[in-house]
């Protein structure tokens, strides 16, 4: 018997089953995992007074209108970490898809082993160097929880 078509919206109904609101505006955010000699993943407390204070992220930034997501994470780990690389160092490694109440973020994240400069938190509240397998471990915003698992299991 051959398999029939199905509405999409029959495959993969919203969790309340209802019709999902009109479109939202489509964030681009860009991540890094910093992976240190020792395997280590950097992850970054976000500050008192930004949205989801606390929470611990991989670090990064929005991608500005005309700029590539590589040229912005070069930009970004300067900036909060002062530290330097190349785009030739970043390796796309896997993305999130997260929508949030008045947005939805995509957030593309790459691997990153080789930098010059000492991390130091110029942007967060405190940073900290965590084997892979203690990601979990640590309160995350939503959009990064799904990433921890792989990152996880690709170290």
């Amino acid at each position: 018997m051959a398999p029939t078509a199905a509405d999409p919206d029959d495959l993969c109904p919203s969790a309340t089953g209802s019709v999902a609101p009109g479109p939202k505006p489509v964030v681009l955010v860009v991540a890094v995992a910093l992976v240190d000699i020792d395997g280590r993943v950097l992850i970054a407390r976000r500050p008192e007074g930004k949205k989801m204070a606390g929470l611990w992220e991989f670090p990064g930034g929005k991608v500005d209108p005309g700029e590539t997501p590589e040229a912005a994470l070069v930009r970004e780990l300067k900036e909060e970490l002062d530290i330097d690389t190349s785009q030739s160092c970043l390796a796309p490694f896997t993305f999130a898809s997260h929508s949030y109440d008045d947005f939805h973020l995509l957030m593309p994240l790459y691997i990153c082993r080789r930098w010059n400069g000492q991390v130091t938190a110029r942007e967060h509240s405190a940073l900290k160097w965590v084997r892979p397998m203690e990601l979990a471990s640590y309160p995350m915003p939503p959009a990064d929880v799904p990433l921890v698992a792989m990152l996880r299991d690709f170290l």
